[in-house]
């Protein structure tokens, strides 16, 4: 009687601990992927590239630093959203990328394929003039859409970048 009697208590004081344990640790219904953090751009010139998110679209340097045989590991992000960063990637040869598609990927972004997202403003008029006198390539000036106003442009490698001003939520 008196081991029945320990084993209940037992079970009972691992029920508990197993309860408060769940209930510092409930995840409420999130998922394990909670946001983006990082966002590769493949440019053709990591210089030119850095100038251009740099000097021209008003971007902020988040990590510049060597690594490795003569790589560079570059983000830059807008100053507003400091939670997510570009990673300016080159064309060029290595882990993911192997030499004999190296050729074919410079292409393909130098011809305008990769549209690699969208970038919201305040005040579009203002924006796109604004980057415009900064030399910046558009494709379509500000234009009414359905989700609200939009210019394209291109960087300097040749991606291009949907430039948004929201009028409906």
């Amino acid at each position: 009687m008196l081991v029945d009697c320990e084993r209940k208590i037992g079970d009972a004081v691992r029920r508990r601990a197993l309860l408060a344990w769940m209930a510092n640790h409930e995840t409420k219904g999130t998922t394990m992927i909670q946001r983006l953090s990082h966002a590769s751009i493949l440019v053709l010139d990591q210089d030119s590239a850095y100038d251009f998110y740099v000097n021209k679209l008003g971007m902020e340097v988040r990590t510049d630093a060597s690594f490795g045989e003569g790589q560079r590991w570059l983000t830059v992000g807008p100053k507003g959203q400091p939670e997510l960063e570009f990673t300016l990637m080159p064309a060029t040869a290595g882990p993911h990328l192997p030499a004999e598609k190296v050729e074919l990927l410079r292409e393909l972004i130098a011809s305008h394929t990769f549209g690699v997202g969208v970038l919201e403003t305040d005040d579009i008029q203002n924006e796109y003039a604004e980057l415009t006198a900064k030399g910046v390539e558009f494709v379509s000036p500000p234009t009414e859409q359905f989700y609200g106003i939009e210019a394209v442009f291109r960087d300097d490698s040749g991606n291009w970048f949907s430039l948004t001003q929201r009028t409906t939520n």
